[in-house]
């Protein structure tokens, strides 16, 4: 069986596990609704920049 001639160091198992780690969603504050949502989404009540693309009413049923 192989085993390694050195210790692996602290840095060197960090840098290899730096990529492993949880993404936080993209928010920010709507001034339309006066909500936080996700950033390139329409809003929970149908709003996309500034305008309504879509009625809450319609948004239930789907």
């Amino acid at each position: 069986m192989a085993v390694p001639a050195r210790k692996t160091s602290k840095q060197k198992k960090r840098s290899r596990r730096g990529h492993i780690k949880l993404a936080t969603p993209a928010m920010h504050y709507d001034a339309t609704t006066g909500e936080f949502r996700l950033s390139h989404r329409v809003s929970p009540k149908g709003f996309y920049k500034g305008r309504q693309v879509a009625n809450e009413k319609q948004q239930n049923n789907d």
